[in-house]
């Protein structure tokens, strides 16, 4: 298949030469080579300002991300073949590294497949199709996806605010079988259902897996609060690992009503109680209430998604610190997350440091974690490095 040309200006190669794998739109030549007359996913060649080939891929000019690079190989672009080539190489080390066949399978530029996310549920698979490249070659993703992994059901998951960027429609379909309305998967030996065709993204996360695993180690006959709890990814672990009590927070009743559920699959729903409400008003009742808690996971969502967003974001951080300082007993440990790219761990080191010191209280970092090495990180692209865990202990004086 012919590609077309897209050129870019005189010296923005730069990047593209270092590894990156991304061209925005503002680097394109567009005298030579106008945007407006590529139509959405179309296969390019990337070409320098002196004409060098730099590699091919697929553009939209929709998107401040106007293209991705697939391969520097002239022989190789974006089909069937190579999707089922870069799966195989994705799949072998997540083999390597799970027991069981639950994980995030493919994670977009970090796996060498810009614009596709695919989590696995054992013999289901959740896919996201976040760019109009991969949204043009959905048919070719499904058949790769199915002569790989040959699972009894795909489910297409593309409700994700990627696509608004792409200037794609939103939707949930079943691509192959029937999907049922939940999967089950096994994470550190607990056993979890998933709502994946209502829940939050694909249904649950698994960047926080080893994380998790950490967490185990500090609950052992411990009260514990999951804020931001969702389903009870940390929650209902922190019961499994002998927790003797553990209180979850979300703001959605479908959510809690999960962690419930989650709690009776391993026998542990009778350690666990729910709290409906917004976070920050549930904990600022729960410290009027005078309650206290040896460990306590925040784990929110991104609360800086765009850098115009990092002031408030911030704050919203710290104060969320803070008021889980405050609900802590002497000794306490607390479990703070961010998935924020905007935040930096340095950044979320201060916020707790300075919420430390605004309550009299001295702070230790023990632990510090990131995303599993099913989240790979393209070294090159600092957003696909994106997940922090801090595991503190707060004293009083």
């Amino acid at each position: 298949m012919s590609r077309a040309p897209l050129k870019l200006k005189k010296n923005e190669e730069r990047r593209i030469l270092g590894g990156h794998v991304w061209v925005y739109s503002n680097e394109v030549e567009t005298k030579e080579t106008p945007l407006t007359e590529f139509s959405a996913g179309q296969l390019v060649d990337i070409i320098s300002h002196n004409g060098k080939v730099l590699g091919n891929g697929y553009v939209n000019a929709h998107s401040l991300i106007c293209a991705r690079i697939v391969s520097r190989d002239h022989r190789y672009q974006l089909d069937q073949s190579l999707i089922t080539h870069r799966l195989k190489i994705a799949l072998s080390i997540r083999e390597r590294l799970f027991e069981q066949p639950c994980y995030r399978l493919v994670h977009g530029e970090s796996d060498m497949l810009p614009g596709l996310v695919v989590d696995r549920y054992f013999d289901l698979l959740v896919v996201q199709l976040g760019t109009a490249g991969m949204e043009v070659l959905k048919e070719q993703v499904i058949a790769a996806l199915d002569k790989v992994i040959k699972p009894k059901a795909i489910l297409l998951r593309n409700d994700g605010a990627i696509r608004k960027m792409e200037g794609l429609e939103s939707y949930i379909e079943d691509a192959l079988g029937e999907v049922p309305e939940q999967a089950e998967l096994v994470e550190n030996g607990v056993k979890f259902s998933a709502p994946i065709k209502s829940g939050q993204k694909t249904g649950w996360f698994y960047d926080h897996r080893i994380n998790r695993a950490r967490m185990q180690h500090y609950v052992q006959g411990k009260r514990v609060l999951d804020v931001f709890s969702y389903i009870g990814g940390w929650g209902v672990q922190a019961a499994t690992a002998g927790a003797d009590e553990v209180m979850c927070i979300d703001s959605s009743s479908k959510a809690l009503d999960w962690v419930h559920h989650n709690g009776e699959l391993n026998g542990v729903a009778d350690k666990i109680a729910c709290l409906e409400g917004d976070a920050f008003a549930a904990m600022k009742a729960l410290r009027e209430e005078r309650e206290r808690f040896d460990v306590i996971i925040l784990d929110p969502p991104a609360f800086i998604k765009r850098k115009k967003d990092i002031k408030e974001g911030s704050n919203a951080y710290r104060r969320a610190n803070q008021m889980a300082m405050q609900l802590l007993s002497k000794d306490g440990i607390l479990i703070s997350g961010s998935c924020s790219h905007h935040m930096s761990r340095s950044s979320l080191q201060n916020v707790m440091q300075q919420s430390a010191r605004h309550l009299d209280r001295n702070m230790q970092i023990l632990e510090q974690g990131h995303q599993g090495p099913d989240h790979p990180v393209h070294p090159v692209i600092p957003e696909t490095d994106y997940l922090k865990a801090i595991f503190s202990r707060v004293l009083h004086r």
